[in-house]
């Protein structure tokens, strides 16, 4: 089984290309020490309504090198797409391997009950990159990357805006279904969804 410590030691265990039908090919890896500038330059040039879509707790340098020193602190694994060949990352994505308190609450309202086998999902692209199909793309990576840690089901780390209908439609499409919805302390109303892992191919 994977550990956060050895993904953080060799970086190349979790390294895979991901070919695009639209634009350059990218490099889905694991975020590292050295990323900070590149994850900053990713942060900074989101735009006003891609950060209303994320839950970063900033989009500067000092939030960037944040996210680097977390690596293999907490319960946090952050992947993310570098385009080839430039090397510019254009998508972060995020997998907590433990569930908030708030999450645990929503979801046994919800009739659901979670266990230590459930994890917590949250991509951003890069303004270009979406509407591609990477999302798509990426995906079967992340899903591979979840069992791998022992985990059977993804909920969405913060649920989705119910006024994007384009995530949702890209969460229903991965196999996600919605369980519930709530109001946010900013009064915008988010949904819980939440997908059963099948055990992969072969295994």
């Amino acid at each position: 089984m994977l550990t956060l410590t050895a993904i953080a030691d060799d970086p190349l265990v979790l390294t895979r290309p991901v070919s695009l039908d639209d634009g350059p090919d990218v490099v889905c890896r694991p975020l590292t020490h050295d990323d900070a500038d590149a994850l900053a330059a990713f942060l900074t040039g989101l735009s006003a309504e891609s950060r209303r879509l994320s839950t970063f707790d900033g989009y500067g340098l000092g939030a960037a090198r944040e996210l680097c020193d977390a690596i293999a602190r907490y319960d946090k694994l952050r992947l993310v797409l570098d385009e080839v060949p430039s090397g510019r990352i254009v998508g972060l994505l995020e997998l907590s391997l433990d569930l908030h308190p708030s999450d645990i609450a929503r979801y046994r309202k919800a009739g659901i009950h979670p266990a230590a086998t459930d994890c917590r999902f949250g991509p951003t692209l890069a303004d270009d990159y979406q509407g591609k199909g990477v999302g798509t793309r990426v995906f079967p990576l992340i899903a591979d990357v979840a069992r791998r840690f022992g985990k059977k089901r993804i909920i969405l780390w913060g649920g989705v805006l119910a006024d994007n209908p384009r995530a949702i439609r890209y969460y229903e499409k991965q196999g996600f279904r919605t369980v519930g919805s709530f109001t946010g302390v900013d009064g915008a109303r988010s949904l819980d969804m939440i997908l059963d892992l099948c055990p992969s191919p072969g295994r």
